[in-house]
């Protein structure tokens, strides 16, 4: 099979061909990091990720995928200032965060985590090409920026299918020191009012890097002149990403083949940020609702679909996990986790939806079937051909990395070490022996299994997130 994706240069689907066989190079702008992450920020991240596992599970491909830290910029430094702390561990703080978020999440860590600050020698060195061949220049008035100079570059606009005179000029920089107030920063000369620390020595002066030659310098270093796929929020198309585009290629480089932006997670019909007063902080989210179900509602919509949140939205994505998952614990009695284990083929309905541009929609509606089915298989007493479509429900699940029998959804919310594992794992295990006779309607076992955990102190609360368990409190707690 082929795989299609949507490429937004060209505005059409197309078939992926790499540009080394048997390989697949991913570059992601990571977040800024001025803050902690709310859902809507880490939507970028589970999408990317669907796109690498299928890349991997799917196709057999071998995925180099960069996912960059913005570690200094505007915003940090304002941040920083305001709180009155130094601006780089106002960002590491929030960078830990980020990361601890994204693996709460599931998502699979990058191949690398450059951070904007560890490359600088290779963003001046790109600035340094792009001055020589005349499509960047030193402001003139002293302030130690450089520029792009959009006009020097006929293509400018190819990325979000502009022309020039219908841009909005490039507000990064004080307009004076511009040939054309649509000319951005490459370089950002050193601001009394700004620390020290903030500060990088060039041939043009001290300074910091722009925002856009970051990730081009680290996507070229990384991946080389040429690579696969870029992408990001489809916020980032203009002007970030074209900005890339028009510094890489200008600079003499292939840069990205494909490019592929997600739609953002809205609220009211707004996208969520911290200005409208609406967004969910991930670690609140994830305190409130199991993380498997967040996943699966930040994966159930096609990438390229926005996502209104309202309340009840994670309720209702945690009510489609549970039915896979107790279909799951029926099919597998006794396994209370599960990887693929390269067995059980992926259904062509399934690999076809995927391969439509990452048709995840569509691919839930197949996982959903399959657990219609190996019910239907279970209640007529065919246990063998129920395992099976389990174990296909697994290798589906886990593409999209939402199986409920990956060992990575298994925590438990009391104590900590290896006590806690085992207790953990013995609970859960019990949990699934539960959760498998409430499937098969079999109350007097599912009542029985809860009273044994009640008996030795585990307390079970159901949610609409799942069942919940933690250690009964005794007077004096």
């Amino acid at each position: 099979m082929t795989l299609r994706l949507f490429d937004s240069m060209s505005r059409e689907l197309r078939d992926f061909v790499p540009v080394v066989p048997g390989t697949a190079g991913i570059y992601i702008c990571g977040l800024t990091t001025q803050a902690p992450p709310h859902i809507g920020h880490v939507r970028f991240a589970v999408a990317f990720d669907v796109l690498r596992r299928w890349l991997e599970r799917g196709h057999g491909y071998d995925v180099t995928l960069v996912r960059n830290v913005t570690d200094i910029d505007d915003k940090i430094l304002a941040r920083s200032a305001e709180a009155g702390e130094p601006w780089y561990a106002l960002s590491y703080r929030n960078e830990t965060e980020t990361a601890d978020a994204l693996e709460a999440l599931g998502v699979l860590p990058p191949t690398y985590e450059p951070r904007a600050t560890g490359h600088v020698p290779e963003m001046v060195a790109l600035m340094e090409t792009l001055v020589e061949k005349g499509h960047a220049y030193a402001a003139e008035d002293g302030s130690g920026d450089v520029y792009f100079d959009v006009r020097s570059w006929p293509e400018y606009g190819e990325l979000t299918h502009q022309s020039l005179d219908d841009m909005a000029e490039a507000e990064d920089a004080d307009p004076r020191g511009k040939r054309d107030p649509r000319d951005f920063a490459l370089w950002k000369g050193h601001k009394p009012e700004e620390p020290e620390t903030a500060s990088w020595p060039t041939p043009f002066g001290v300074g910091r890097p722009g925002w856009h030659l970051e990730c081009s310098a680290m996507a070229r270093k990384y991946l080389g002149d040429t690579f696969d796929i870029h992408g990001g929020g489809v916020d980032l198309r203009f002007p970030h990403h074209e900005n890339e585009v028009a510094q890489s290629r200008s600079a003499g480089l292939g840069f990205a083949n494909y490019w592929l932006h997600n739609a953002w997670v809205t609220m009211g019909g707004e996208k969520m940020s911290k200005s409208l007063g609406n967004s969910l902080r991930v670690s609140e989210v994830v305190h409130e609702h199991r993380p498997l179900a967040v996943r699966y509602y930040l994966t159930a919509a096609h990438y390229r679909s926005t996502i209104e949140y309202h309340e009840g939205s994670i309720e209702e994505a945690a009510t489609a996990v549970e039915r896979v998952e107790g279909f799951l614990h029926r099919a597998l009695p006794g396994i209370a986790t599960m990887l693929p284990d390269g067995t059980a083929e992926l259904p062509s309905d399934f690999r076809e939806a995927m391969d439509d541009d990452l048709g995840v929609s569509d691919a839930l509606a197949v996982i959903h079937q399959a657990v219609r089915t190996g019910n239907t298989a279970l209640d007529d007493g065919d246990h063998d051909d129920a395992a099976a479509i389990a174990r296909q429900v697994v290798a589906m699940t886990d593409v999209l990395g939402v199986n409920p029998l990956d060992p990575a959804w298994s925590s438990g919310d009391s104590g900590s070490g290896d006590v806690a594992a085992a207790l953990d794992a013995l609970v859960r295990e019990r949990l699934s022996a539960r959760a498998a006779a409430r499937g098969s309607r079999d109350y007097e076992t599912a009542d029985a299994i809860r009273d044994q955990l009640a008996e030795a102190g585990v307390v079970i609360e159901d949610t609409a997130a799942g069942a919940r368990w933690s250690i009964a409190r005794t007077k004096g707690d």
